[in-house]
């Protein structure tokens, strides 16, 4: 069986541990909990009748005081960069991420979650903002980890594009 580590990058609250619990447990908590440091998990799914294990680390999110930790990147096949459609910010912050990230790591296979879609009339981003980030070849696409939308997708996205890498 096939192994590949996945990487979940992002701001703080963003709702990347939201992701990583719906997809891995089926579950979703109101509870606002910080990472520290990462969180692995796994699951087995079946991309094209192969099973591959993906092992999800979650990392704490990047701001101004702590900045991600490279070196938790190395052994990674691939990326999903998590945006709150909240917060317009989130989205620059993940972009910045993805920059330095290839500046020292590289470039890897990677899919970008919009989420907490649920609270589409409280979103910053506007369709032309979307629209622009696919013109520009993002992989993204609306999610909400707590009604279950996308989230599932998304992580089987990047998987299929592991395989395919």
């Amino acid at each position: 069986m096939v192994t590949k580590k996945i990487c979940m990058l992002g701001s703080f609250s963003v709702g990347k541990t939201s992701m990583v619990a719906r997809f891995v447990q089926s579950t979703f908590s109101e509870k606002y909990l910080t990472t520290v440091g990462v969180k692995v998990d796994k699951k087995v799914v079946q991309v094209g009748g192969q099973d591959l294990t993906l092992m999800v680390w979650d990392l704490a999110g990047d701001d101004d005081y702590q900045k991600l930790n490279m070196s938790l990147l190395r052994g990674s096949a691939g990326f999903i960069y998590v945006a709150d459609g909240t917060r317009a910010a989130s989205l620059d912050a993940v972009l910045d991420i993805d920059r330095r990230v290839r500046r020292e790591v590289g470039h890897f296979p990677s899919v970008l979650a919009l989420n907490k879609a649920d609270l589409a009339a409280q979103w910053e981003l506007g369709e032309d903002r979307l629209a622009a980030l696919t013109a520009e070849g993002w992989s993204a696409r609306k999610t909400s980890a707590k009604l279950a939308q996308g989230v599932e997708e998304t992580f089987l996205d990047l998987a299929s594009r592991l395989l395919h890498a």
